[in-house]
């Protein structure tokens, strides 16, 4: 009886052919509300095109501040994320660098201070003293962590110096902000402020930059410490391709971004330095 069981079984395994694969699963990356803000088609694009070349699932895993990224990918939620220069040297030793954007021809990027058009006095974030500015989030280089170094260089506490702070948790919040005098003046990320002056000039030509701080690697793609080696390599070569195929360049435009490069560390290591130097 057995063996009529067993020759049975095998009748029908060699019927029906073997099992199918089980689908690889998502590849998870963390995002923040950055100039992705209400760009659900782009997302989706570049989604499925991340999809087609790493030959799986993509999924993006959006998130509020930072630290919620940062969290999905210490705590296995996340494979990998676009993160800000700031975080990812803090954490270090949990994160590697998968590649870092390149905009206008370089893998760098500024911190934007910026008032209402209408302030034509400010000429310097000292005249901003006792008055009302936004920040975009406490982990953030250009929106926080530059304009804290800039007054402390200048002698000034970051804590006493406005008369009042609010974080906005998005840089295109920190614009809107200044631009309808919630925020007396606003730190904001250069490549944010200069893509809105592409899509949408009616509202930062409702701003004026008054500062433009030296430049910053520019905020990196990156994986968890422990992510898979091959799933890293995969994803560094086809960020690294994107600039070498029609749609890539397409969705790359769509992102005011030239490409992606591999980077290394020494890209960071200013944002290290004033990290070090605002520690209390």
């Amino acid at each position: 009886m057995k063996t009529v069981t067993r020759a049975f079984i095998l009748g029908l395994v060699l019927l029906l052919g073997p099992a199918p694969a089980s689908p690889a699963p998502p590849l998870r990356i963390g995002l923040t509300a950055v100039i992705l803000d209400d760009r659900t088609g782009l997302l989706e694009q570049w989604r499925d095109y991340l999809a087609r070349r790493l030959g799986r699932p993509v999924a993006f895993v959006q998130r509020t501040a930072y630290r919620e990224v940062v969290e999905l990918l210490v705590t296995g939620r996340a494979e990998a994320a676009w993160l800000c220069g700031f975080p990812y040297v803090r954490f270090r030793e949990r994160l590697r660098l998968v590649a870092v954007p390149l905009y206008r021809g370089e893998p760098l990027y500024q911190s934007y201070l910026i008032v209402p058009a209408s302030d034509t006095d400010t000429r310097s974030i000292l005249d901003l003293n006792g008055r009302v500015f936004a920040y975009s989030d406490p982990d953030s280089n250009s929106g926080f962590l530059v304009p804290q170094y800039r007054l402390r260089t200048l002698g000034r506490d970051p804590a006493r110096f406005f008369r009042r702070t609010f974080f906005t948790w998005a840089h295109r919040k920190v614009v809107e902000a200044v631009a309808v005098g919630l925020a007396d003046g606003g730190a904001v990320d250069g490549y944010i402020w200069e893509s809105l002056a592409r899509t949408e000039p009616q509202l930062t030509a409702r701003t004026r930059v008054v500062e433009r701080s030296r430049k910053f690697g520019f905020p990196p793609i990156v994986a968890r410490a422990d992510a898979d080696e091959a799933t890293v390599a995969a994803l560094r070569r086809v960020l690294v391709g994107m600039a070498r195929d029609p749609e890539g360049r397409q969705i790359l435009a769509r992102l005011n971004l030239d490409g992606f490069t591999p980077g290394d560390d020494t890209l960071f290591a200013d944002i290290r330095a004033m990290m070090l130097a605002v520690a209390p």
